[in-house]
């Protein structure tokens, strides 16, 4: 059994044992925070409070899976950097990029956990038999969560032998693989292989795939003998011409 998280621990506090009953505003009431929407410059939300008192500003122009992702991102503030001074910037909440010691990476966690309660994707992931984006669409939709917040959450609950792989057009930006995964498959290449679908909607304007498509290993790996092996490759367009690839990787040991 995984451990619950201090948001889920919130979460199974208040009884939630559905997706629709995550609502973030009345759990920030609880939690001694007011939430006000409004239009926001160059931050996608704020927060001031006291030792038990908070007032969180979100960005109300942020389409609606955005607006939940940083409102928990604030609440996680408020749960672990009660006292510090933090400023959010557009490209701090929900940046995967950011190393897991980084307070905007703490307070990205808590949002995950609060949005997508590793208690109630689990048992949803368990029904899922292929790994594809309308899958992961589906469970972002139930939830509420963004599409990239969705497949990184499927990423950590390790039950598909699976890597997701951020690329801007010069370089490899981020990325994250399931603990599953065999320890010579933990490394993409860092730049984006023009033989890729990924590369082909990002650089060329292909439309996206409607199902995973087979890709050979080495377009994405650098390793001796990773030529050998197929991955099943996945992808769609994020903002700020950024590309987000799902791989499905081969769960056999390299001879």
């Amino acid at each position: 059994m995984i451990p619950l998280t201090h948001a889920e621990r919130i979460l199974q506090g208040l009884g939630i044992t559905d997706p629709k009953d995550i609502d973030l505003e009345a759990i920030a009431w609880t939690r001694g925070a007011v939430v006000n929407f409004r239009p926001l410059d160059r931050c996608e939300a704020t927060i001031i409070g006291s030792k038990r008192r908070a007032v969180i500003s979100v960005n109300s122009r942020s389409p609606l899976e955005r607006r939940r992702f940083s409102l928990g991102h604030e609440l996680g503030h408020w749960h672990h950097h009660r006292g510090q001074v933090l400023f959010c910037a557009n490209r701090d909440v929900g940046n995967f990029a950011n190393d897991a010691l980084n307070p905007e990476r703490q307070a990205d966690s808590f949002a995950s956990d609060l949005i997508l309660p590793n208690y109630l994707v689990d048992p949803r992931l368990r029904k899922i038999k292929r790994l594809t984006l309308a899958a992961a669409r589906d469970l972002a939709d139930e939830f509420s969560a963004s599409l990239t917040a969705t497949l990184f959450k499927m990423t950590l609950l390790n039950r598909f032998p699976m890597m997701i792989v951020c690329h801007n057009k010069t370089k490899r930006r981020w990325f994250e693989s399931s603990p599953m995964i065999q320890p010579w498959w933990k490394w993409p290449s860092k730049a984006l292989d023009r033989q890729t679908f990924a590369a082909d909607m990002l650089f060329n304007g292909d439309a996206e795939q409607n199902f995973p498509r087979k890709m050979p290993a080495d377009a994405w790996f650098d390793f001796k003998g990773c030529d050998r092996y197929e991955v099943e490759e996945q992808s769609f367009l994020l903002p700020d011409d950024e590309i987000l690839t799902v791989l499905k990787l081969p769960d056999v040991a390299i001879a």
